[in-house]
């Protein structure tokens, strides 16, 4: 049986995560589709959701319309940048300065990157 290409993705997720509980701190976890990106912090237990942003937010899309480099779109860095920087304040706003990185087994590269750096820039630790 072969595995699909979000099999793949769920099965090196579940390394990071079981790597990350061991911390007990806790995670900065990402999603991506085609349309949107996905950032959420979850607490070190993964009972609750202490903060999130996505490109999904009405705010935010009123925000990426009004440039036209960055043209309403969801799906690329720039708009990861600015849900990496608006994570990290909703984050820091909670009381949470320090977390693990949670890619959920995409790679570290384009839109996930471009999050993960905008959210230390802002100011998270990871």
């Amino acid at each position: 049986m072969s595995l699909t290409k979000k099999d793949q993705r769920i099965r090196r997720s579940r390394q990071t995560r079981a790597r990350i509980a061991i911390q007990r701190v806790a995670r900065l976890t990402v999603h991506r589709t085609n349309l949107h990106i996905y950032a959420s912090v979850i607490s070190d237990d993964g009972a609750r959701v202490l903060a999130s942003a996505s490109t999904a937010e009405a705010e935010v899309r009123k925000e990426l319309a009004g440039d036209d480099k960055k043209a309403g779109k969801g799906s690329n860095a720039a708009a990861a940048a600015v849900i990496g920087k608006r994570i990290a304040e909703k984050a820091k706003a909670a009381g949470i300065e320090k977390v693990a990185f949670d890619r959920a087994g995409f790679a570290y590269h384009g839109r996930i990157k471009a999050l993960a750096d905008a959210a230390r820039e802002a100011g998270l630790q990871f």
